[in-house]
């Protein structure tokens, strides 16, 4: 049974890329076993809440089972599950009821100042191995970049993301013709209806992202979608996300997990997450930069490939605290 004896909570500026944020909880049981959890771009909210109530939700009081903590944070959840599942000496993907030993990867790519670049990047990572990539589009860069790199590889596994940044059908529509998978996130997430509408005239499965079961379940009434994009760290639990795969299988639906952003936790419970049996689509962890990540070893894809660390208790990865320590902007002990 463990039993908290101190934490730590850090918050990271991550250095590279974007500069976005992380908040990343450690806990210590009273045999010195650790737990690790982080929220990717956690509000300050966030930062005040756990500072004034997390010692007296966690230190000194006994749980059986991460369920048993009502953080409603996913760090501090993320955390109570890697240390149980360390102390019990089994992988958080087999604690979860993951089933996959590996992961088929997308590798998604960002808008390029020119077609012709966009074509060399694809290009670059199909040479490294990858048979699926995801272009991120928007309105007036999607049907020309589209079709040139469907041109330039007729047999690509090829999926769209429109960032929730899309008002009508008549691009997405016209998306279509150029073979592909899944057209993900295509309207504002409460627009439950127009993505019922385009799911009516493509041939493409949308692909919707839901926070909660209960968003989840407003899309599945309308039949507004085929695949759910399922990011763990969105939810406040693990067990709510995977609740949330439970019911979209359920349903009939495909599952694609994503989570590339972070200092490396986040990623591997995504890992974890995806190698749930309804995780059919290829898992997206591979967003750089890597570089920001403090685990070891990388989460990331070898040839377009992702391994479930099986042979590890916890999320399988080790910290390095000597960077996370440098890297921290602001901290407290309790």
């Amino acid at each position: 049974m463990p039993r908290v004896r101190e934490l730590e909570v850090f918050r990271l500026v991550l250095p590279f890329g974007r500069r976005s944020e992380s908040l990343l909880v450690k806990l210590t049981d009273h045999g010195g076993m650790t737990g690790w959890g982080e929220a990717t771009a956690p509000q300050a909210k966030t930062w005040s809440k756990l500072e004034e109530s997390l010692a007296a939700l966690l230190i000194g009081v006994d749980w059986e089972h991460p369920d048993q903590v009502p953080s409603g944070d996913s760090a501090v959840d993320m955390a109570c599950w890697d240390l149980w599942t360390r102390m019990r000496g089994v992988p958080l993907a087999e604690a979860i009821g993951g089933t996959r030993t590996s992961l088929i990867a997308t590798v998604r790519l960002a808008p390029d100042p020119s077609v012709e670049s966009l074509v060399a990047r694809v290009n670059q990572q199909v040479c490294a191995g990858y048979g699926h990539v995801t272009l991120d589009v928007r309105p007036g860069w999607d049907v020309e970049p589209v079709r040139a790199v469907r041109q330039a590889y007729p047999a690509l596994t090829l999926a769209v993301d429109g960032g929730n940044a899309y008002t009508d059908l008549e691009q997405l529509v016209a998306l279509d013709s150029y073979g592909l998978e899944v057209i993900e996130r295509p309207f504002p997430v409460a627009d439950t209806c127009s993505h019922a509408s385009l799911q009516d005239q493509v041939a493409a499965s949308v692909a919707v992202e839901a926070g909660s079961t209960a968003e989840l379940d407003d899309y599945l009434t309308l039949r507004a979608a085929r695949v759910l994009l399922l990011r763990p760290s969105s939810f406040p639990s693990l067990s709510e996300a995977r609740r949330a795969h439970d019911r979209a299988a359920a349903a009939g639906w495909d599952i694609q997990c994503t989570g590339g952003q972070g200092a490396g936790l986040a990623r591997a419970a995504t890992v974890a997450v995806a190698s749930l049996p309804g995780c059919t689509l290829p898992c997206d962890v591979t967003q750089p930069p890597r570089q920001n990540q403090i685990v070891t070893p990388i989460v990331g894809a070898n040839a377009g490939v992702i391994a479930v660390p099986l042979t590890q208790s916890g999320l399988g990865h080790d910290i390095d605290e000597t960077r996370l320590r440098r890297m921290s902007r602001e901290s407290f002990h309790a």
